[in-house]
């Protein structure tokens, strides 16, 4: 048989001296085989390198064993955002094991974003969806509710939704960054936002504003696209203030260390002059200087969740919602008491 040819059930088969239908049995781990043939069946195939083609396996089941994830952002924010390979790799840790593919896709929200749903479900090229980036009143829960695969959302959606949710609540993290803010002193307060039409920006915004409105704090915010060119243009319009902050909240950490970037720029000393929080914990963040302090979630854990919440909804389980461990704060040297000036 040449190399380069892919063993087929035919040559296990001949190898084990049974018949196609009788490997099929045994490969599929089906009843009507005695121990002793499956054990010999099991060994060729081993033997010769046979692996289970999708194509066959997907016919045989109606199933596409793949699943989508299209992301409705600029290609420029992701490549510069964290979150996304660390998520990915957590999906890929659940999907590598139980032979799913990832569809992956990148749209512009709106029209071109529906035609890119609609292709996926289309002749049943996927068996499921990972709705991430939730917006205020989010049109894809009807369409992926409409198309009638399967999905997972990131989050929980503001509108009724028939499917499994995973949830991290964020909230909780923008509070301990205020929290540990008015704790050193600091009285003028910012916060550098994603956009408010995002479910989780709106949320973090919220908390940011409650936590301040405790600990009575002097607070601005400026919206920005998350991106750390976004962060780099909000950090200089909050320090262009007649009355600039002591302390940024931002709501990732490619925007804290774009802000701190500009900060230095401007000859400011982080943390004496500004202290600057983060959100998600990135490893770049570990090493820049100062060391970010920043609001830890775990996003590759996060990606497995929702890979096995996925493949539970197309194996036909009832929807849940999972809520993951809250965020924590991790305190490094990016934050210091306010200066004595402004306290």
């Amino acid at each position: 048989m040449p190399s380069q040819t892919r063993p087929t059930i035919a040559d296990v088969a001949r190898a084990a001296g049974v018949s196609k239908g009788l490997v099929s049995f045994a490969l599929n781990d089906r009843p009507g085989v005695a121990p002793g043939t499956r054990d010999r069946i099991l060994t060729a195939a081993a033997e010769l390198g046979w692996t289970p083609s999708l194509s066959a396996r997907s016919l045989s089941v109606g199933r596409a064993f793949a699943c989508g994830l299209v992301i409705g952002r600029s290609p420029d924010v992701i490549a510069a955002d964290p979150f996304f390979p660390s998520f990915i790799a957590g999906l890929e840790d659940e999907f590598s094991v139980t032979g799913q593919a990832l569809v992956l896709a990148v749209a512009t929200p709106g029209r071109q974003e529906e035609e890119t749903y609609r292709a996926l479900a289309a002749d049943r090229r996927v068996d499921g969806m990972i709705l991430t980036d939730l917006r205020v009143g989010d049109s894809r829960i009807a369409l992926v509710r409409e198309l009638g695969i399967s999905a997972v959302t990131l989050g929980v959606p503001d509108v009724d939704s028939p499917f499994s949710s995973v949830c991290a609540n964020d909230g909780t993290g923008i509070r301990l960054a205020v929290e540990h803010l008015a704790e050193l002193g600091h009285r003028r307060v910012a916060h550098v936002a994603g956009p408010s039409g995002m479910l989780h920006a709106a949320r973090r915004h919220d908390a940011f504003l409650a936590a301040a409105a405790v600990a009575a704090l002097d607070v601005r915010a400026v919206e920005t696209d998350f991106s750390a060119s976004g962060g780099a243009r909000a950090t200089a319009q909050l320090l262009d203030a007649a009355e600039p902050p002591t302390a940024i909240v931002y709501s990732n950490d490619s925007m804290a260390m774009a802000g701190m970037g500009v900060a230095h720029q401007r000859g400011l000393r982080v943390p004496d002059d500004l202290s600057v929080t983060g959100f998600d914990d990135t490893e770049m963040g570990r090493y820049v200087h100062p060391a970010l302090t920043t609001v830890a979630t775990d996003a590759r854990g996060w990606g497995a969740t929702t890979a096995r919440a996925l493949l539970a909804a197309i194996a036909g389980g009832r929807s849940e919602h999972i809520d993951l461990p809250d965020p924590t704060l991790t305190v490094r040297a990016s934050t210091a008491p306010a200066p004595p000036s402004a306290a």
